[in-house]
């Protein structure tokens, strides 16, 4: 059996990303903090430290918690009421965490992010060091999206794709998702009595999103959809993630003593931190490219605009895109050479031409292979 296919163990990872769902921190029916369930959770991280182990937390939750200190009752809120409901619930998260891990005499700190954090290379740096720095110290930092002031425009949505962002940004060897199912199927269980559970997945394609549901729970945004583009991310940065049940006391024993989920096996070449970061940014927009480029991207070499049948999206120069192949599978991701408005002046173009076109430039490449992450791979699967 290979290494990676080894049962997972408490010593498995040395640094550690854990996400937290609300439907797990907060009951569905009153609203209330599952105050038991978080202790056990905190004392299977205090077992992990006494291991050596770093541990982050990446906790969804505050909206939840805040909805009902305001009671605020409808199942749908609007913007303005969920920026209110995080503002009140942020604080309630954080006093929660800090009870219950100061009971085992371990320190935590909260991050509040944004986008702009991990997609802006100044602000990406600045959080890293923090996180480092508070691991360093043996604190745990808990994070969470900062919902007070993220719009529907600008904000992840969701905390399995923050929580990948933020494992492959701190370098993380594990990245676990809690969550209210117990790992990838076949087909939605829910809806598919034959649907076969995948305990271990080699490697993704976008075919993957083919076996994704929906959301759940009210309470959570993501669904099985955002897991799998948090894969991603984590798993071609080279941090291997695992989807499991976490409703049980003391989920972290239960995982390591056999609990069914689904290990995603990481990448064993690993990008360099800057194409971690553009793997992880969210992108603006989206080229469309023909099979000359296609075959010019796998030889390494970089995206021209003779290649380009489409452009979308507004974009400026600097901003991340998805780059698809002729049958519109996503295949790389990269950082514009040049805005929305003149790659559409471009497209098809030769080298020679853009000049003529646009007037000088500094480089006529539309994504320079050094600003450029190959992501599309084949999907292996093993049923049980």
């Amino acid at each position: 059996m290979s290494a990676q296919l080894r049962p997972l163990t408490a010593t498995s990872f040395k640094r550690l990303t854990i996400k937290i769902g609300s439907a797990l921190l907060v009951d569905d029916e009153t609203g209330q903090l599952r105050k038991e369930w978080l202790a056990s959770l905190a004392a299977d991280i205090a077992g992990l430290k006494v291991n050596g182990i770093e541990v982050l937390i990446v906790s969804s939750g505050a909206i939840s918690l805040g909805r009902r200190i305001l009671k605020l009752t409808a199942q749908s809120l609007s913007l303005d009421q969920s920026q209110a409901a995080a503002s009140v619930g942020q604080i309630a998260l954080s006093q929660a965490y800090r009870d219950a891990l100061s009971a085992h005499d371990v320190v935590t700190g909260q991050i509040l992010v944004t986008p702009n954090i991990t997609e802006q290379r100044r602000h990406f740096l600045n959080a890293r060091t923090t996180i480092n720095t508070l691991l360093g110290l043996g604190a745990v930092p808990i994070i969470n999206e900062n919902d007070s002031v993220a719009t529907s425009e600008i904000r992840y949505g969701d905390n399995d794709r923050l929580s990948a962002r933020v494992a492959t940004m701190i370098e993380a060897d594990g990245l676990i998702l809690f969550s209210d199912v117990d790992g990838l199927y076949t087909a939605p269980p829910h809806l598919d009595p034959s649907a076969k559970h995948l305990p271990i997945i080699e490697k993704i394609t976008p075919d993957i999103e083919a076996m994704a549901g929906g959301a759940a729970s009210h309470l959570s945004r993501g669904g099985m959809v955002t897991k799998i583009e948090a894969a991603k991310m984590a798993v071609n940065a080279g941090t291997a993630m695992v989807i499991c049940k976490g409703h049980a006391m003391n989920p972290l024993t239960c995982l390591f003593e056999g609990a069914k989920h689904s290990y995603f096996v990481p990448s064993h070449t690993p990008r360099a931190a800057r194409k971690n970061w553009i793997m992880a940014s969210i992108p603006t927009g989206r080229v469309f490219i023909d099979h000359g480029a296609l075959k010019a991207l796998n030889s390494g070499r970089s995206l021209l605009p003779i290649g380009v049948t489409k452009v979308d999206g507004q974009f400026q120069r600097g901003d991340a895109v998805a780059i698809f192949d002729p049958l519109n599978g996503e295949v790389a991701r990269g950082l514009a050479s040049f805005d929305a408005g003149d790659a559409q002046k471009i497209v098809g173009r030769r080298s020679q031409e853009i000049v003529d076109i646009l007037g000088p430039v500094s480089r006529t490449e539309l994504v320079h292979r050094d600003n450029l992450v190959l992501t599309g791979v084949e999907l292996e699967v093993h049923a049980k």
